[in-house]
């Protein structure tokens, strides 16, 4: 395993947010030459300037951990398990989150899209997915795509898979890691027979279309993550809530 001095680190972040030197300085109010020295070794900085840094650079808190660490200094963000009593508060406003939105469906998913908690309403739709894919850790980018779990119920499949590609490439871009990037090379990398996406009738957003029972159900969804995360666990989950995209989708949840 490569070991990086807190300067390489930094500069790896500034190079994958495509900015100089003035660039973070002008943001962090420090000057170009101190970044310079940091970078190269010349100079040790301080936590509270690593941190300046990170923050500029939107360094997800586990990274920031890792920097502080390469520069001698204690880790700054615990990681409790999600079911702490620390997190008690936190896991409560999520838990009312997905009960206010039922009956349609809504979960919660980790960093690599592991399923953490959901609704009633998604229940029903693991009985169309294998055994073997309902195993803990349920990774909801698997379950959709793969052939023996959602994928078959999914009629505009490209655009869903497209979707995920685009969100979790954005995602390694941000951040790599390297379990996240082996499941995009399992379930996501281009193939050269994949069909091509079929148009889809949508003015706002593009939906998921299930057929299920003979019927269509048409989903959009929206995202939603803590605004101001200091603690690891809470920082890497986000709330996933579907919405019916037409009367016709709406009436079958709620009836």
């Amino acid at each position: 395993m490569i070991v990086y001095a807190v300067g390489e680190l930094l500069r790896q972040w500034r190079k994958r947010r495509g900015l100089s030197q003035l660039d973070l300085a002008i943001a962090a109010d420090v000057s170009a030459r101190h970044v310079s020295l940091v970078e190269t070794g010349k100079s040790t900085p301080s936590a509270d300037m690593i941190l300046r840094l990170a923050d500029q650079l939107h360094v997800p808190l586990r990274d920031r951990n890792q920097l502080l660490l390469a520069a001698g200094f204690a880790p700054r963000y615990a990681q409790r398990p999600l079911d702490d009593a620390a997190l008690s508060g936190a896991l409560d406003a999520v838990r009312r989150v997905l009960q206010a939105h039922e009956p349609y469906p809504a979960l919660v998913f980790d960093r690599r899209w592991n399923i953490v908690l959901t609704n009633r309403a998604v229940d029903p739709f693991f009985a169309y997915a294998a055994p073997e894919l309902l195993r803990p850790p349920v990774n909801l980018v698997r379950l959709g795509l793969h052939p023996r779990g959602l994928a078959p119920l999914v009629v505009n499949l490209a655009d869903v898979r497209a979707v995920f590609r685009s969100r979790i490439s954005r995602q390694l871009a941000a951040a790599p890691d390297a379990e996240l990037a082996a499941l995009y090379e399992e379930l996501l990398n281009p193939l050269p027979e994949e069909p091509p996406a079929q148009p889809v009738d949508a003015d706002v957003v593009i939906p998921m279309i299930l057929r299920i029972g003979g019927r269509e159900l048409r989903l959009f969804s929206t995202i939603t993550t803590f605004g101001t995360p200091m603690d690891i666990s809470i920082e890497e989950i986000a709330v996933e809530s579907y919405y019916p995209a037409d009367q016709q989708s709406a009436a079958y949840f709620t009836r």
